[in-house]
């Protein structure tokens, strides 16, 4: 039997995701790959289309679009991605209804996964790094990201975040680090000695991030959260800053004046990964997603595990998820 996540309405995950059988898929077809799931990620942005999935559904909507697992066969005349054969591991995403014990995915949307890498980072190799390749591309087109300009983030500590700064110490940019509370920040200097981090518990975080820049222009603002966190990056870019929103965490919305944009001349930038899957052209996904490949592999410390779980456990690993103070992603394996 293939047991798999589904929903059929929106509402708190917890309640409303639920597991069904069904029969083991059957040989796939050309341009498809049938692949036994080992684990797999549940990323806040999954749990968010689930709440906001509207009306009821007439069949079960599958959840999830990341997993990894291993390969059990390969469609006729199917054209494969470089190291993807029967019996290796890969990556899938974005692949709807990636949370189910066997997947039969599209063979262009398989990532064979390195050797170096274990089951828990190429669980996550995909939908994170991917993020993070996209909002690096996003802070270069800032003439002054890199060149004496700075990056501030919000929601540092998150695994998107770590990924971040491990990709600025790399590659030598400025940035500093913006968490809720002071046992996050701690946590963060202990990964990252060298890069400021300031919490948002003291009433004026503002001034110190203008103090750890130390006179540098904030010339763009990652932030995963919204709400008045927002308005306050966007009073702290210099003129010509842009603030990239990739997230929608906080409940009330962003309240920007027009003079407040018209003034400093700045850029509010919505990006997320449905975005870069529409956007980006075949070239740009295979370079990004070998990319992502490498910054797997760069930076493997960085993949935390908040926790494991198995199937049957399906609604704590989704409150577990959205537990504040979670450090590491939350990950499923549905044997």
């Amino acid at each position: 039997m293939n047991r798999r996540v589904v929903y059929t309405h929106g509402g708190s995950p917890a309640d409303v995701l639920t597991v069904i059988e069904e029969p083991e898929p059957a040989a796939p077809e050309g341009g498809r790959v049938l692949i036994r799931t080992t684990a797999f990620p549940v990323h806040p942005g999954d749990l968010q289309a689930v709440e906001a999935f509207p009306g009821k559904a007439a069949t079960p909507v599958p959840a999830g679009i990341e997993a990894t697992g291993v390969v059990e066969a390969i469609g006729p005349r199917t054209r494969v991605p470089p190291g993807v054969e029967v019996g290796g591991r890969v990556a899938v995403f974005p692949h709807p209804g990636a949370w189910s014990q066997w997947i039969v995915a599209d063979a262009e949307l398989v990532v064979a996964v390195p050797d170096e890498l274990s089951d828990e980072i190429a669980a996550q190799m995909l939908v994170n790094p991917l993020t993070t390749v996209m909002l690096r591309r996003e802070a270069q087109e800032h003439l002054a990201f890199g060149y004496g300009g700075l990056l501030v983030q919000t929601a540092a500590g998150s695994s998107v975040g770590r990924l971040v700064t491990g990709a600025c110490e790399v590659h030598s940019l400025a940035l500093v680090n913006v968490v809720r509370s002071d046992r996050g920040a701690a946590e963060l200097r202990k990964r990252f000695p060298d890069v400021p981090v300031v919490a948002t518990e003291h009433q004026g975080w503002a001034d110190e991030v203008r103090g750890a820049a130390d006179g540098r222009p904030v010339a763009v603002a990652f932030d995963p959260i919204g709400g008045k966190l927002a308005e306050s990056l966007l009073d702290l870019l210099s003129p010509g800053g842009k603030l990239v929103s990739y997230g929608q965490i906080a409940e009330e919305p962003i309240s920007v004046p027009a003079s407040v944009l018209l003034h400093k001349s700045l850029t509010l930038r919505g990006k997320s990964i449905g975005r870069w899957l529409s956007e980006a052209s075949a070239e740009r996904r295979a370079s990004d997603v070998a990319t992502a490949k490498l910054m797997a592999l760069a930076l493997k410390d960085q993949f935390d595990v908040a926790a494991t779980y198995g199937l049957g456990e399906l609604a704590d690993a989704v409150r577990h998820a959205v537990r504040p103070g979670k450090v590491g992603t939350v990950l499923v394996r549905p044997a």
